[in-house]
């Protein structure tokens, strides 16, 4: 099943098995089929309420969760598109707030599979194609659309006049689609530049900018980047941020990290440098605290998966898998105040994933290395984290389960309360989020 989509829901299976048949199986970027399969439709896109796009290597879901918490706290009714899904396909689309129910999500992905005959349309551009769809015909006040893979040639790059375009966090990932240099992959990203549109992003090494700034001038878009036409920064425990038209400080965003200050601060530069959807000081104070994002260095609650470990552990999960995300992760952990406590790392990673990369930055943080596979996916055998255990001086056990490590964490910590990271993955974090009874709403 392409992306490990399944559902309990017959009706959206069967949808789900058509596609399944028709998709080629893997992604292919490119504009030309889903221009194709939306003409069929009506062309659903050009009536989208005004669009929020978002793209970026990390940190674009977190955006899109500031975003979606801003606006809601403003009393704007929002549609979202977000991938990928970590337990349930409906968690991609959400129809005025709230996840899109079995039988809309049966029925759009009916109608558009209905059309698709002999365009060769992938997993990724059939569900794009529905949310479009679903969007155009349920009136809302804003459209938060997350880019799937790059930017340029991503199927949600058919958004033709959004109110404004943002990215996130640029790293090295998705080699295979958008090669290993950091300037290639900016080109890539700065491909959702509309022409008029503010373009807002992050701060980029300096290097970075003649990609991005010929991109932006070729199309006319007018780029805003962080440090330049607005900036912000944490201290004092709030988040200060200002631009032209003056300051705001709010709380720190409740979901952990230093990196989601960035996020935050991003999504604040979006809606105050766009004009469609008015949004007031007060509903960008309370964001940080109303934004939720699962499996981004969540702290997991004591449910069926966890109930071997003793009282008082920790135990975290997250979805990266490139380097960035580990540093970011690794930084969390060292700045906590329990940050010299060693973390038992229960991680499974694809295949197509640089393993190393990401278990730099954890160097000297880790007790002991459990190692599982991500069913339905290639990935890294344990011999591939056993090679780094040794490098580091520490331990590394094969498992066939997450229920199978956390007992081995349990008998390893000895009664001590550990701090335990699942990491690797965001198919193996909705495994997670599963097993431990905790799906996202």
């Amino acid at each position: 099943m392409p992306d490990h989509a399944i559902s309990d829901d017959p009706e959206v299976q069967a949808q789900l098995d058509r596609l399944a048949t028709l998709s080629p199986g893997a992604d292919i970027l490119g504009l030309e089929r889903i221009t194709q399969l939306l003409d069929r439709l009506g062309d659903p896109h050009r009536a989208l309420p005004p669009v929020f796009h978002v793209a970026g290597t990390n940190g674009k879901g977190s955006t899109c969760a500031f975003l979606r918490a801003a606006l809601e706290a403003d009393g704007r009714s929002v549609h979202v598109f977000t991938s990928p899904h970590l337990v349930r396909f409906n968690e991609r689309v959400r129809l005025n707030d709230r996840l899109i129910s079995n039988e809309a999500l049966a029925l759009y992905l009916s109608r558009v599979l209905d059309v698709a005959e002999g365009i060769g349309a992938s997993f990724f551009e059939v569900t794009t194609a529905a949310a479009f769809l679903a969007f155009a015909e349920h009136p809302a006040d804003a459209c938060i659309v997350e880019v799937g893979l790059g930017g340029r040639l991503d199927a949600t790059n058919v958004i033709e006049q959004p109110a404004v375009c943002g990215i996130a966090q640029l790293g090295i990932d998705h080699e295979a689609f958008l090669g290993n240099s950091l300037t290639a992959i900016a080109a890539e990203k700065a491909g959702i530049a509309k022409p008029g549109v503010p373009l807002v992003t992050h701060r980029y090494p300096e290097r970075l900018t003649p990609a991005i700034r010929g991109t932006v001038d070729r199309v006319g878009a007018t780029w805003l980047p962080m440090g330049e036409s607005w900036d912000a920064a944490a201290y004092r425990d709030r988040l200060h941020y200002r631009d032209e038209q003056g300051r705001i400080n709010t709380p720190l965003p409740r979901l952990p990290g230093a990196h989601q200050v960035q996020n935050a601060a991003l999504a604040f530069a979006m809606l105050r440098h766009q004009s469609a959807v008015p949004v007031s000081e007060s509903a960008l104070k309370a964001a940080p605290l109303w934004a939720s994002w699962p499996a981004r260095l969540q702290r997991l609650d004591n449910g069926p998966l966890l109930a071997p470990l003793p009282p008082g552990a920790e135990a975290w999960l997250d979805g990266g898998h490139n380097a960035a995300a580990g540093e970011a992760i690794s930084a969390f952990f060292t700045a906590d105040r329990a940050g010299d406590q060693a973390l038992h790392l229960i991680i499974g990673m694809l295949a197509n994933k640089d393993l190393e990369a990401y278990l730099a930055p954890f160097a000297g943080r880790i007790a002991h290395i459990h190692a599982l596979p991500v069913p339905g996916h290639d990935h890294h055998p344990a011999s591939r984290f056993a090679t780094v255990a040794a490098q580091w001086g520490i331990g590394c056990t094969a498992h066939d389960s997450p229920a199978q490590a956390i007992a081995a964490v349990a008998r390893q910590s000895a009664g001590d309360p550990p701090r335990v990271l699942i990491a690797g993955s965001l198919y193996l974090a909705g495994e997670i989020l599963r097993l431990n009874g905790q799906n996202p709403d």
